[in-house]
């Protein structure tokens, strides 16, 4: 420092010695901040000693270099605290035993813990460098050993890296820690290894699935997942891992500008020392907004500290040190110049081998075994691994060494210039080094070593001359038996082709010869083709499910483009992910979407007859309600119309708009009949009465005129509104008129005479309809709210919620069960008798506006400001009829083989019906369960007396067997009997636990299975008669064989009662329902399960598959059935009518119709066609009336030759 003070003065003496004030007047600083620097008291900073050089006329450069020599002297000066603890971790991450230092994520900290308390798996995401390691491990983990809540509080804490073998590596750790209540946290930190260093899918799933089980409640396990942001579209490849985290994922932003101060700062002051106001502004201003600068404002921070004066951190130091943008390279070549070239070349060696070259991602960092790094015997390893250490540029963790952090991959240009210039080889000797280790942990197997092109890609790439430097030895006995290997199969070879010569003459060698390069470039053509097509589909299928996924995300938000996703994955392959959400896309209700409108669809309304659909904005345009195809424009409006209605005839249409007149339309021709004189202001609604003489029009200025259809004249204008009237509706009778604006008033529609105001909507008013028995009035406002009223008294009678923006129309279904209203991109749909929300309609892209019911009650018609009209399917199910003459619960149903029976079994009697028209044919005084004979001429039926009734069905006479002792009371259900396929023998249950067989002719019992442990309540025949399933309240499935009585296997996997099991058409599946909410399908042949089917809220009591197998029917205690695509297991719809515990399902045999009985008393018969894939692209494609737009295109296509996905 003070030979170059001393160096600066001699400067400005050969320069003429010119005056300090002289000299700041050619640059920006003061004369004084010049002076200083020449007086060798501290070091300036780098900017004045060039603006000092240039004052004087010297070279730049020179200078330059000769200041940051000063600086390095002055950082290598001793210093008496050297050994003091330094306040910043530099490159190094921090530990929970730092968390004294660790500052500016608190609010990170307490959201990441409300997420956890949520939440059993969660996942923190960022940029690499955002400090998500110590976020862990500094601000969490702490936390939780301190924290009051005793059910966050961890009975251990494990905290993991998954590595190249995370399953192998950490298997032990992934099971909560034993004999302690409470949960074990496990943090998985640095994700992204599972998918940059672990090569074997098999074992990544698996890990991840180990993971999964977290999810359960009684796991005792809580999972937290670190990964870096461009790795977190990996995970989504795993669908369940995906679903888990929709709602239970932290983004980890850059910290803000008083975050930054608090990490600058905070730490010092723990430390005792104090940082410059300059040096922590200089710092936020570099930092401030830049994602992943965390570790380089640390270690410049770190380096800083080195070259402290006294208890001050300052500028100058900090500059001395490189800046947050340079330090990492200063210190990283500070200690590279001063290695000797052997030393170099060692340290080259060993930072590559920390690194795994990104393919299509950013590099990483990769843990290495230190004896990997050790490539030969000289003690030159180990003094530069030491030296990196010490420099903080590695971490050492007991024998693993590993990169301190991927920032000094970017900061540091020479090793970025090593990975760009060796990308390549890199990438290969990576493969290599796990070649190497697989052979050796297969025991040096010979089948595991390099072969073809990969040996002379390795060879080429790792001549003999570099191998011995660049590779371990293990990998060089790889390589070398590699290519020994090879010349053995190559002298091998040579051998048998000499003998070959030696029995052939030339004419057949000359033959042999052509024949042979025939076929092999045949055999190669053949092979180039097949695997070009392999390749192709392999990108297809995984197009395919890429978009089936994004349709699956998309399906609640954005319907319209989740449909075409689902068709398109569909077209570029049918998987199985595609198929599943084709289906969900063509089960939504939307029916049509109507364009053509330029401008926001203020009002629609549907003609008597529902042939007809009006819709009003900037004209009013008429659509064929079956086409979807418009019929006709009718123009004469001179601005917006703000509302239409049919006349009751349907012949008459009526409009008002904002060009103040009421206008009526021939409907037939398009024509308009007249326009009504004396508006004074703009029309916002219109309505006919019933007896379509009278049209009532409310206005902006808070008038409502009466106008008589004939004559046109105004008969009356109604006046008490203090705001526009944005609805009106005449009362079903005729006598009374409701208005909607700042309040709702009913008007008596004769006189004109106000009845009442219905006060209770906090914001003003915006429509209003009347149920079709006139008793109820509904309104919607702006208030977000749907209020019901008594039309009689004016009494509120509900408010129904859910609404989350302006509710703009309402309007009651024809049997007035149901109420639409819209409003916030939204159409919903309300119970009118309970209040409660049945279901709510997305699609529409910004507010509706107008919704009506057709006069079927089968369609609901929606429009809004998106400029598009749509029509719903409002049917909730497909149920064809139900048959009633139960007075209690119905426990089972059953068709007869040829169709044309039904029997149902209940609590009172069994009885039989006519399965085409519903009508009662018979009743039978047994109970309970149901079964016929394959024949069709006998019916079981076995309630809880322990027998079990054998019914001639064409006589009704019966015959009985007991079976078993009658079952206790208290215990709940019937038990359940099956035919044979055959019809020779009978199955029964009993509660004891036992399946009983009988002789059917001889009523004779042929064996008893033993081994369920409780109640029996379902058994079901395979179809060839070979196998019985059994299930009951051990929560096991049991597989007999029926010629011997012994048992095949159990089923195990369900976690309470099963109450039900069925067998697949071809008798390869199995399924079962469970009072554990779920239906399982397992491999018949092998015991296992194929897979869960969830969607059921409470138990599952009955499972039945299709005639033709591609159908399973699962009916639940929550008053639900719902039907599954055995292929794809994915749900194709949902039955809702029945009101309480539905108990039993059965197909009919042509499987047209689905049977259900419940404890609602009722037998319900369902219309159960579901349409296939070409069907359901139809079904898409006709309601959404479009293809991808180009920006969709380009964001989920990219790249991707298509053609349209709904094709003309």
């Amino acid at each position: 420092m003070q030979r170059l003070a001393f160096e600066l003065r001699k400067l400005r003496t050969e320069a003429g010695s010119p005056t300090y004030r002289a000299m700041a007047a050619r640059t920006d600083h003061g004369a004084s901040t010049l002076s200083q620097a020449a007086a060798g008291e501290r070091l300036p900073s780098l900017p004045v000693v060039l603006a000092y050089v240039r004052a004087c006329g010297g070279e730049l450069e020179e200078w330059e270099e000769r200041w940051r020599q000063a600086a390095a002297e002055e950082a290598a000066e001793p210093r008496a605290d050297e050994d003091a603890e330094p306040p910043y971790r530099g490159l190094a991450r921090f530990e929970p035993d730092d968390a004294a230092l660790f500052f500016g994520r608190d609010q990170l900290i307490d959201d990441l813990l409300r997420l956890t308390a949520h939440h059993r798996i969660t996942a923190v995401v960022g940029a690499s460098g955002s400090g998500k390691s110590s976020l862990l491990r500094a601000g969490l983990i702490p936390r939780l050993r301190a924290t009051d809540n005793a059910d966050l509080r961890p009975v251990a804490l494990r905290v993991i890296t998954p590595g190249a073998h995370p399953l192998r590596d950490h298997e032990q750790r992934l099971v909560p820690k034993e004999g302690e209540a409470g949960d074990t946290w496990l943090v998985v930190d640095q994700m992204e290894e599972l998918y940059a260093l672990c090569t074997d899918p098999e074992e990544r799933t698996a890990f991840i699935d180990r993971l999964l089980t977290a999810a359960a409640p009684d796991s005792r396990l809580r999972v937290l997942i670190a990964v870096r942001a461009d790795f977190f579209g990996r995970l989504a490849d795993h669908r369940p891992l995906a679903d888990a985290l929709r709602e239970a994922t932290l983004l980890v932003p850059p910290m803000n500008r008083d975050e930054l101060r608090e990490a600058v700062v905070k730490p010092a002051q723990a430390a005792g020392l104090i940082v410059e106001r300059t040096l922590t502004a200089r710092i936020i201003d570099e930092v401030d907004g830049e994602p992943g600068a965390l570790p380089l404002m640390s270690h410049a921070l770190l380096e800083t500290w080195h070259r402290r004066k006294g208890r001050a951190l300052t500028l100058t130091a900090y500059e001395a040190a490189g800046g947050v943008h340079g330090a990492i390279a200063q210190t990283a070549e500070d200690l590279y110049t001063h290695l000797t070239p052997d030393q170099a070349s060692c340290a080259r060696r060993a930072l590559l081998r920390l690194i795994t070259p990104g393919e299509g991602a950013q590099d990483t960092r990769r843990p290495a075994p230190r004896e990997e790094l050790e490539t030969d015997t000289s003690p030159v390893t180990a003094e530069v691994l030491e030296r990196l250490v010490k420099t903080r540029l590695v971490i050492l963790d007991g024998s693993t060494v590993h990169l301190a952090h991927e920032a000094l991959i970017a900061a540091w240009p020479r090793l970025r210039k090593w990975i760009d210039e060796d990308r390549n080889r890199l990438r290969l000797h990576r493969r290599l080094t796990e070649a190497a280790h697989t052979w050796q942990t297969l025991g040096r197997d010979p089948g595991a070593l390099y072969r073809g092109t990969r040996l002379a890609t390795a060879e080429e790439s790792f001549p003999t001359a570099d191998a011995h430097s660049d590779l371990t030895p293990r990998e060089r006995d790889f390589l070398t038996s590699s290519s020994t290997a090879r010349q053995h199969e190559e002298q091998a070879a040579a051998r048998t082709t000499r003998r070959l010569r030696q029995f052939a003459t030339t004419v057949s060698v000359l033959l042999v010869l052509a024949l042979t390069a025939g076929l092999i470039a045949w055999q190669q053509y053949r092979t180039s083709e097949q695997q070009r097509h392999q390749a192709l589909t392999a990108q297809q299928i995984a197009l395919s499910r890429q978009l089936a996924t994004q349709s699956a995300g998309l399906l609640d938000s954005s319907p319209d483009l989740a449909s075409l996703l689902a068709v398109q994955a569909y077209r570029t392959s049918p998987t199985m992910e595609a198929t599943a959400n084709l289906f969900a896309a063509a089960a939504l209700p939307l029916q049509r979407r109507l364009t053509g409108h330029t401008d926001v669809v203020n009002s629609i309304a549907f003609s008597p007859d529902g042939r007809t659909l009006a819709s009003a904005g900037e004209t009013v345009r008429l659509w064929d309600t079956r086409t979807g195809k418009q019929r006709t424009t009718l123009t004469g409006h001179t601005d917006v119309v703000n509302s239409i209605a049919f006349s009751p005839d349907g012949r008459t249409l009526a409009s008002g708009g904002v060009d103040k007149t009421v206008r009526l339309w021939d409907v037939a021709t398009g024509k308009q009949r007249t326009a009504f004189a004396g508006r004074a202001d703009i029309v916002a609604s219109v309505a006919f009465s019933p007896d379509g003489r009278t049209l009532a029009s409310g206005e902006l200025e808070g008038k409502v005129r009466l106008w008589d259809v004939a004559t046109g004249k105004q008969r009356a204008t109604l006046t008490g509104h203090t705001d526009a009237v944005t609805s009106i509706a005449f009362s079903p009778d005729g006598h009374t008129l409701a208005s909607a604006g700042e309040t709702v008033r009913l008007w008596d529609a004769t006189t004109g005479e106000r009845r009442t105001t219905l006060t209770g909507h906090t914001d003003a008013v915006t429509s209003t309809a009347f149920s079709p028995d006139g008793h109820t009035l509904a309104s919607g406002s702006y208030d977000r709210t749907v209020r019901l009223w008594d039309a009689t008294t004016g009494k509120q009678r509900a408010t129904l919620t859910g609404h989350t923006d302006t509710v703009e129309s309402v309007a009651f279904s024809p049997d007035g069960h149901t109420l639409a209203s819209g409003g916030d991109k939204t159409v919903r749909l309300w119970d009118a008798t309970t209040g409660k929300q049945r279901t709510a309609l997305t699609g529409h892209t910004d507010f509706v506006e107008s919704v009506a019911f057709s006069p079927d009650g089968r369609t609901l018609a929606s429009g809004g400001n998106d400029k598009t009209v749509r029509l719903w399917d409002t049917t909730t199910s497909k149920q064809r009829t139900t048959l009633t003459g139960h007075t209690d619960i119905v426990a089972s149903v059953a068709f007869s083989p040829d169709g044309h029976t039904l029997a149902s079994g209940g609590q009172d009697k069994v009885r039989l019906w006519d399965a085409t028209t519903g009508k009662q044919r018979t009743t039978l005084p047994g109970v309970g369960s149901v079964a016929f004979a394959p024949d069709g001429r006998t019916l079981a039926s076995a309630g809880r007396d322990g027998k079990v009734q054998l019914w001639n069905v064409a006589t009704g006479k019966r015959r009985t067997i007991r079976t078993g002792l009658p079952m206790p009371l208290g215990l709940v259900g019937f038990s359940p009997v099956a035919f044979s396929p055959d019809g020779r023998t009978l199955a029964s249950t009993g509660w004891e636990g036992e399946v009983k067989l009988w002789n059917v002719a001889t009523g004779k019992r042929r064996a008893t299975l033993t081994g369920h442990t409780e109640a029996v309540w379902s058994v079901a025949f395979s179809p060839d008669g070979h196998t019985l399933a059994s299930a009951g309240t051990d929560n096991t499935v049991r597989l007999w064989d029926v010629a011997t009585g012994k048992r095949r296997t159990t089923l195990t996997g369900h976690t309470d009662i099963v109450w039900s099991v069925a067998f697949s058409p071809d008798g390869r599946t199995l399924a079962s329902g469970s009072s554990d909410k779920t239906v399982r399908l397992w491999d018949v042949a092998t015991g296992k399960r194929r897979t869960t089917l969830t969607g059921h809220t409470e138990d599952v009591g009955s499972v039945a598959f299709s005639p033709d197998g591609h159908t399973l029917a699962s009916a639940g205690w929550d008053g639900k059935v719902r039907l599954w695509d055995v292929a794809t297991s994915g749900p194709r719809t949902t039955l809702t009518g029945h009101t309480g515990i539905v108990g039993s399902v059965a197909f009919s045999p042509d499987g047209h119709t689905l049977a259900s009985g419940g404890r609602d008393t009722t037998v319900r018969l369902w219309d159960v066609d579901l349409p296939g894939p070409a069907s359901s692209i139809k079904k898409v494609c006709q309601a959404l009336q479009r293809s991808l737009t180009r920006s969709e295109q380009s964001l989920y296509l990219a790249d991707q030759p298509t053609s349209p996905v709904c094709r003309s």
